[in-house]
């Protein structure tokens, strides 16, 4: 048994105590515990202490450590059961404590993972272009749970998620302007699909996209991409040649007759 003998602040951190007890040979530092430890332990000058109360008082300062490091982390944002949870892992706490202090944070409302879904949802579809699917896996990889991804998810209309696409689409016609017809709808639908957008999202977009090329446009485009072709082909001759030709303007989304005009021009000194 031992009798706490002097109890003080510490410099640095007002809001911890040096626990000082005496075991019959004079006093002698113990341990140092969070404000909240000391109160609820009644530790005062005079108290009697035992191995019992040393382990249980110890548990406890763990956990209240973990929890102002927790409350620390979620100062910045807001964050997920699993992001707190890998957090204070890092910070090598028990399995045991890491639950107290789940425990506790749910109590004071600190932590709520739909609403962490529904606040993330909101700042990705105002600050990105992301679609529906990116957003879902983000949300996946953090730990929330699906029911909550999915309420989160109401929050994008599906007006919104049309109008970010949109954009996207916009930006990639742009960039493809020398690519066939074809070929400029199938980088926009793979851009698009990578973004995350559904398929009937990608859909809707291509259709209100004014991707249809006059034929001018499509005959610059070729000319582009046929001499591109041609350097690359030179080494061929006769047949060899109009072959490899005919393959690689075909794959770039060009039409049949597109290119045996090309080629036959081509042919003619262009």
């Amino acid at each position: 048994m031992a009798r706490i003998s002097k109890i003080t602040a510490q410099k640095k951190r007002t809001d911890r105590f040096n626990i000082y007890v005496d075991k019959g040979n004079g006093a002698e530092y113990a341990f140092s515990v969070d404000e909240d430890v000391l109160i609820k332990f009644d530790l005062k000058k005079g108290k009697e202490i035992n191995e019992f109360d040393f382990v249980e008082i110890g548990f406890n300062d763990d956990i209240q450590k973990a929890l102002n490091s927790a409350l620390h982390y979620l100062s910045s944002r807001i964050r997920t059961e699993t992001e707190i949870r890998n957090f204070l892992k890092k910070k090598e706490y028990g399995e045991s404590i890491i639950q107290e202090v789940i425990h506790k944070l749910y109590s004071y409302d600190y932590l709520d993972d739909g609403e962490f879904a529904k606040a993330y949802v909101r700042t990705q579809m105002n600050s990105s272009l992301k679609g529906r699917g990116v957003i879902y896996r983000e949300l996946k990889e953090k730990g929330v749970p699906e029911e909550a991804i999915q309420t989160g998810l109401l929050e994008y209309p599906v007006d919104k998620e049309l109008e970010n696409a949109a954009k996207i689409a916009e930006k990639t016609l742009k960039q493809a302007k020398s690519s066939s017809q074809r070929e400029a709808v199938q980088k926009t639908e793979a851009s698009l699909m990578r973004k995350g957008f559904s398929r009937e999202i990608i859909q809707e977009v291509i259709k209100e996209a004014d991707i249809e090329k006059e034929e001018d446009a499509e005959w610059e485009a070729i000319v582009i991409q046929g001499m591109k072709a041609h350097r690359r082909c030179q080494k061929y001759t006769g047949y060899e040649y109009t072959q490899k030709m005919k393959q690689t303007l075909f794959r770039k989304g060009f039409p049949t007759d597109m290119i045996e005009r090309f080629l036959e021009e081509l042919g003619n000194g262009g």
